[in-house]
Formats: structure tokens, sequence, C-alpha cells
């Protein structure tokens, strides 16, 4: 059964089609993704500015090209954080229903983790393990806790990437003091975590999402995007605060001649490696390991373990 998976981000949208075997297992056929920025500006003003509501239809129309031409079967859509916050959701869901015909399922922020967890252990080294996962989006930031028999525990925090950068960035060169301001807000909400979590320490961290997979790149330097290099790779603590470091003593401009660097991921790239510093901090984490699998795989493999037979 070929089947396309559709993530709706704040900052990105993700295309992929699969092909599903006889036994449950993926072949990839396709994909693809898009810094839209369709959360642009839904922090401040709650609504979906026109301009990123049709550059995401745009791509909708494109992908859905690539969908007919590959045979898909069945496609399974979804938004975040953007659009479940903004007060013109509807209308963003008609004009895509209309263009396209694809019909989008808004998640909670507790069922997007649910979901990005699915697709997490789907390529898990550690099959059944502890673990914590932590998927930093453009609007949201997702925690959870999953252990051994038991149900995992779901944090969903209004800390995204693009919120974070809009509401305390006034540059592209943020002072000490903006760097300071949005620390303390990462802070406060990664502590009130802790009680709901417990001790994590001994647990591995997994991490999922553009701003970690782009940091994998930039410690490996890759020119081009290595999915095989990237997943399952192992994120020291004293990296990410070198890389932080090196990230903030650049421009935009300058960050994006980093190797490794995602182009458009410039202006975020700061804030979600401050996100991930401070989660590791509080929470008491010397290693990230990196998942290229996320939410986008987890809807398929959803999907798959409801609708296949």
């Amino acid at each position: 059964m070929i089947v396309a998976g559709i993530d709706i981000g704040t900052l990105t949208c993700r295309l992929l089609i699969v092909d599903i075997s006889k036994d449950g297992s993926l072949r990839e056929i396709n994909s693809d993704r898009r810094m839209l920025r369709l959360g642009e500006g839904v922090d401040q003003r709650h609504i979906l500015a026109p301009n990123a509501m049709d550059r995401v239809v745009g791509t909708l129309c494109e992908w859905q090209g690539i969908m007919i031409s590959y045979g898909v079967e069945a496609t399974v859509a979804v938004a975040t954080s953007a659009v479940r916050e903004s007060t013109n959701q509807q209308e963003f869901l008609s004009y895509v229903q209309k263009e396209t015909g694809l019909e989008i399922e808004v998640l909670s922020g507790e069922e997007e983790a649910r979901r990005t967890l699915v697709g997490i252990e789907y390529g898990l080294p550690m099959a059944g393990e502890s673990f914590v996962g932590l998927d930093i989006g453009g609007g949201s930031t997702e925690l959870f806790r999953m252990s051994q028999g038991g149900q995992p525990i779901v944090v969903s925090l209004d800390l995204g990437v693009v919120r974070l950068t809009e509401r305390c960035f006034q540059s592209d060169s943020p002072s000490e003091y903006e760097v300071h301001v949005a620390e303390q807000i990462i802070h406060t909400d990664i502590q009130g975590v802790r009680p709901t979590f417990g001790d994590v320490s001994a647990v591995t961290l997994v991490g999922t999402a553009g701003t970690v997979t782009t940091l994998a790149a930039m410690a490996q330097e890759l020119s081009i995007y290595e999915p095989a290099r990237i997943h399952n790779y192992l994120l020291s603590f004293e990296k990410i605060c070198e890389l932080e470091n090196d990230l903030l003593s650049r421009t935009a401009v300058e960050r994006s001649q980093l190797q490794g660097l995602e182009p458009g991921r410039e202006g975020v790239i700061v804030i979600g490696t401050i996100i991930l510093r401070i989660v590791m901090e509080v929470l008491g984490f010397k290693h990230c390991l990196v998942s290229d699998y996320g939410l986008r795989e987890g809807i398929i493999v959803d999907f798959m373990t409801k609708k296949v037979p």
C-alpha cells in the first residue's frame, strides 16, 4: 500500500511517501520538506497571514501532483501549533480542502507528541528501552518520557523556535540581554517538567525535528543532508554549547554559510540550540541521540496500525 504523510508545521512542511509492505515495514519512495513559516506572526496576532497560507497551499498543490504520479492510495495530513492556535483556522482548512481536496487533521499538543513518539520509536535502535523524547518545533516543544511497560508521560510547551525568536529577538544578532530573557522563559518551563518526569538523567535523551538534526549535520560539517549520518548520531552537551557560542557570534548571513546549516534555518537555529541546551542542563543529560524519524513517520505508522489489516 502506498501512503503519503504530510506534516504542516509552524516553520516547516514535510512530505513522505512510503510503500507499506505486508510485514508492516516502510520503504521510502519520495520525500520533501519546505520551510514555509506558516506560523509567521501567529504568536503576536493569533492569525495565519494570507501570504503564509498561500505558500503552504501552493506547496500542497505541487505535492498533490507528485502523490498522484506515485499512485498514492491514502494520505494522512496533519497540522500542528500554528494552525491549532490561529483564530482563522477554519479559513485555512477550507482553503486547503478547496484547492487540494486534502482533509487536514489539527493535532492537539498531546496528540502531536504521541504520534511523534510513535515515529521515534519506529526508528530507535534500542527498541523497548526507557527514554525521554524531545521534539523542538516552530510553535511548540513536546517532551515525553517513555518507560518500559508503562504509558508515556507527555508534556507540550509553548517553546517553538519561531514563537520565541519573534518574541525575544529584535534582530538576527541578539544581544546578551535578549538571550538572557529567552533563557529565563525556557528555563522556567523546563523546570516545570521535572516534577512530572522525575529523575531521568540515567535514561537516553532522543531528539527529533529540524533543530536537532541540523545541529547533527553542523557537528559533522555535512555539505549535503545525509539521513544515514544524521539518524542515531550522538550529540554531546559540550558540542552543543560549542555550536551555540559559534552561532551567537555570527549574523544570520554569516550563519547561512556554515556547513550543515539548512538554508532558511539561520534565523531560528540560535533559539532552538538554546532550548536543547537548557533541556539537557535542567534534566541532567550529557548526550542527545538524534532521530531523523518523527511526526512525519509517526502519522504514517499510526495510520498503518489502525487501517492496514
